[in-house]
């Protein structure tokens, strides 16, 4: 998670498009927002037999603004922000005036 958070530089889309990175690119390039930072923690964890799943967040209906990652741990979803100064599994706050989408990979 580290590795994604603090070597992958992020950058955001080019506005109005949204652009989606293998995880090759990324590490090519080295730079890419959060959804591409999330697509490249997943797959190194996946390489590893970790079973994870995207979370997107959405304020406005239909635009969904973030995305981040959890892991499952022995049973337990434990969130991984790879674009904020967050620490592993430290609890990504809910707003019950936001919409959550859950997607396991």
């Amino acid at each position: 998670m580290e590795f994604c958070r603090d070597r992958i530089r992020y950058v955001k889309d080019i506005y109005g498009v949204e652009t989606l990175h293998t995880p090759e690119t990324l590490l090519q390039t080295g730079c890419g927002d959060c959804d591409d930072k999330s697509i490249l923690l997943a797959a190194m964890l996946g390489s590893i037999g970790h079973k994870c799943r995207f979370i997107a967040v959405s304020v406005v209906p239909g635009q969904f603004s973030h995305v981040w990652v959890q892991v499952n741990i022995r049973g337990r979803w434990i969130d991984l922000e790879a674009t904020e100064p967050v620490q592993f599994g430290e609890r990504i706050p809910r707003d019950p005036g936001m919409t959550y989408i859950f997607q396991d990979i």
